[in-house]
């Protein structure tokens, strides 16, 4: 191993690692945005659902698969030793309650191949879909054979791309240069062995670019829009001076995860809700607008360090009767029937979601 590459292998165990403690510690870090906008949207209650709770149908297709619940682990974590210990943990949860497992970036494994079993989890999650991930730069920088046989060798069902400019920016060394992004993407959709996931860390993608995307050759979008966790608060405390107080500034930044589900749910079940989805509630009101599942990180990280794949079961768990629950209660028996169940909005969540649309309308309009 050349001593750049150990540097840089070093480099990036030790900013994961810190991002790690960062988002493990939530005494000490605030790294959770504002709002995800959930609380606003509310179930027509049935008081009479000709339905057995027992049979109602939580199930949904997904890459060839079909899970038990409209759930999923999300990507977050990779790089250091406690992160690759909590992704076997992550994966051995989803392999027991049937749900896909993302894994953290494995932009390193071009630089440091050693590390190809850190990020090989199919070995605990046999049966469930496996999901890579990568970064948009890297997609415009890679060689796209390399990449694809990186996806053959790690038995990905689904590659995922990450779009994180503002992380970036406020990264030390981290890319700055976003140009030609978007035609890398489309390469990559024409001639991926796997279903592309375009997905967002933190702040959302607005309708325009979920309808862009999709048209590019996307299988899914992930929104993970603003109310989980931020990824420029995270970096905030592994700075100083300006650079962490003007990444302070972008602690309310970015689309409310729910907005932009209520905004582009029409989008023929390629949504995947993320970014602030912190109950089996929040998860069930993503589907009843139109996401195909749900997905977290922060939580399963946190109950893996609480108590190992056992508590991630168990927080799956109880999302899971909650969804089951939900459905019962609106006289729904299946995910098609959730989604035209009847759905009220707050008078807020209503002036916001107008002011959304005109904003995504002119947005539209003038070229942007």
């Amino acid at each position: 191993m050349s001593t750049d590459t150990g540097n840089r292998r070093s480099e990036l165990g030790e900013r994961k690692a810190k991002h790690l403690e960062i988002c493990l510690d939530e005494n000490r870090y605030a790294v959770e945005g504002s709002d995800a906008g959930f609380d606003g949207v509310r179930f027509v209650h049935d008081a009479m659902p000709e339905l057995d709770y027992g049979s109602i149908d939580t199930s949904v297709e997904f890459l060839g698969y079909t899970l038990p619940v409209p759930l999923f682990i999300s990507c977050m974590t990779g790089g250091s030793e406690e992160g690759f210990a909590a992704n076997k943990e992550l994966a051995r949860a989803a392999q027991r309650i049937g749900i896909p497992v993302g894994m953290g970036s494995f932009r390193i494994l071009f630089d440091e191949p050693s590390l190809f079993e850190h990020f090989h989890l199919r070995p605990f999650a046999g049966d469930v879909p496996v999901i890579g991930n990568i970064g948009s730069v890297q997609v415009r920088d890679l060689d796209h054979r390399a990449l694809f046989e990186m996806v053959k060798r790690l038995e990905l069902d689904a590659l995922a791309v990450h779009m994180n400019p503002g992380q970036e920016i406020y990264q030390p060394d981290g890319d700055t240069d976003f140009r030609g992004i978007r035609d890398a993407f489309s390469r990559l959709c024409e001639s991926s062995p796997v279903p592309v996931i375009a997905k967002e860390t933190g702040f959302g993608v607005s309708p325009a670019l979920i309808a862009e995307l999709i048209g590019r050759g996307a299988s899914y979008v992930d929104v993970a829009g603003s109310g989980g966790t931020n990824w420029v608060s995270v970096e905030s405390y592994r700075l100083s001076g300006e650079w962490a107080e003007s990444a302070g500034d972008f602690r309310d930044w970015g689309l409310p995860t729910a907005l932009v589900i209520a905004a582009a749910g029409h989008c023929g079940g390629k949504l995947i809700a993320s970014g602030g989805i912190r109950s089996g509630m929040d998860a069930v009101k993503s589907v009843a607008l139109g996401a195909a599942l749900a997905g977290t990180a922060l939580p399963f990280i946190r109950a893996v360090k609480s108590g190992g794949a056992e508590a991630v079961e168990s927080l799956v768990s109880r999302y899971s009767r909650t969804i089951r629950s939900a459905m019962l209660l609106t006289g729904s028996w299946n995910a098609a029937a959730l989604r035209a169940a009847p759905r009220w909005y707050t008078p807020d969540f209503t002036a916001r979601l107008a002011s959304f649309l005109r904003a995504v309308m002119g947005a539209v309009e003038s070229g942007k």
